[in-house]
């Protein structure tokens, strides 16, 4: 049985994979922008709000879905969608259609990120939980890094850019296949389906209303740095569009080695220590960023401060996980709204940019969110890894 476990957990975990293609909106962002000349920042950023606005709104009930049809047909279900959001720009080739593209891409990815999670406590003990979930970050990160660099190859192609699209429909279709043929029964929670009540009920527990604010900070930081970083090095660097948007590359690269190391460490280290040094390590990266002058400075700062984000996420969805074992679907629903962080920084970015026409404004704005979990350490270093000593039962 335990054999059985363990080769199911190998689909499970391609679904981190096709998480990870939801990154690619920083990158083409840009190539959208370049497409419609006079195009603003603030206009451009309607993309990743059209992408994780999602989160916000269909988590919850993504969680009460979830207790319906189970963890497997609800990952299940976010690939089928994740299809169609593929589909779009095929039929709808321009603006319009590329931003509901992004939001059949952010409803696909809200209905996996709740699910997912979840679901990889039913294939590991939950002593291993955050360094699976941490090697599922790694997972993600091997498909966000290896974005930037398919959709510049598809730049050069007979379809241009946008031939990421079928090659993301055609993985997503394998990945489904292979979980659809996998035998994997999901764990039913003994508390009853979930519900709004229930679900929000969390936030009377002080620690998982703090994690959840994490949430938001961590995502909004790194689809923040995805949409800036492209536009930083073209105009600091005076590099082509194509050549600025690797260094996305450079910096989901690090997080897929930040991971894969912090995966490991992890399964032996306490993770309130981790997340300490992990926060310091990206605000420094992020003040190496701000004040570089030269390309290979602001790279430098951009791997430093993926390195020190990598493990973030995971720690905070572990540690809240950990925190009320027996509210597993309600915890992952209410922790995913906070990915909606990734449609409310983007925006405010665009604007602070617009105003100050440089977009080193948009990585001290970034710098500031940070500072919220350099706060949250005092948090995380007290007894967090507790199962939670008050809970409303009667919700």
């Amino acid at each position: 049985m335990k054999g059985k476990k363990h080769l199911a957990l190998f689909p499970v975990m391609a679904g981190f994979f096709i998480m990870g293609f939801v990154d690619v909106v920083g990158v083409v962002t840009n190539y959208v922008k370049a497409d419609y000349s006079g195009m603003t920042d603030s206009m451009a950023s309607m993309i990743s709000l059209s992408c994780f606005l999602w989160f916000l709104i269909l988590s919850v009930p993504t969680g009460i879905l979830m207790g319906r049809i189970g963890r497997k047909n609800t990952v299940l279900l976010s690939f089928i969608v994740t299809i169609l959001a593929m589909v779009v720009p095929s039929v709808m080739d321009d603006f319009v259609g590329m931003v509901l593209a992004f939001a059949f891409l952010g409803i696909g990815n809200t209905l996996l990120q709740v699910s997912l999670n979840p679901l990889v406590s039913d294939v590991v003990s939950s002593n291993k939980l955050t360094g699976t979930l941490t090697l599922g970050q790694f997972i993600k990160a091997i498909s966000s890094f290896l974005g930037p660099i398919l959709v510049a190859l598809c730049a050069g192609s007979m379809l241009g850019w946008k031939a990421i699209f079928p090659l993301y429909a055609i993985v997503t279709l394998l990945a489904a296949v292979w979980l659809f043929f996998t035998p994997l029964k999901s764990t039913v929670e003994s508390s009853g389906a979930p519900s709004f009540r229930k679900t929000f009920s969390l936030f009377c527990d002080k620690h998982i209303l703090l994690f959840f604010i994490g949430i938001l900070a961590v995502v909004g930081m790194d689809v923040g740095i995805g949409v800036t970083l492209p536009k930083l090095l073209q105009q600091r660097c005076d590099l082509p569009l194509d050549k600025a948007g690797m260094g996305n590359s450079a910096y989901f690269f690090a997080r897929m080695v930040a991971a894969f190391a912090g995966g490991l460490l992890l399964m032996k280290i306490p993770e309130r220590r981790f997340y300490f040094f992990s926060v310091i390590v990206a605000l420094c990266g992020l003040a190496t960023i701000f004040f570089a002058e030269s390309l290979a400075l602001t790279i430098a700062g951009v791997v430093i401060f993926g390195a020190g984000l990598a493990n973030l996420f995971s720690i905070l969805f572990a540690l809240s996980l950990k925190r009320v074992p027996q509210k597993a679907n309600e915890v992952s629903s209410l922790l995913i709204m906070g990915v909606s962080g990734g449609a409310l920084i983007p925006p405010i970015l665009g604007m602070v940019t617009d105003f100050s026409h440089t977009q080193s404004a948009a990585v001290l704005v970034i710098f500031i969110v940070g500072l919220y979990l350099l706060a949250l350490t005092r948090v995380i270093r007290s007894r967090v890894g507790q199962a939670a000593r008050y809970y409303p039962r009667h919700l």
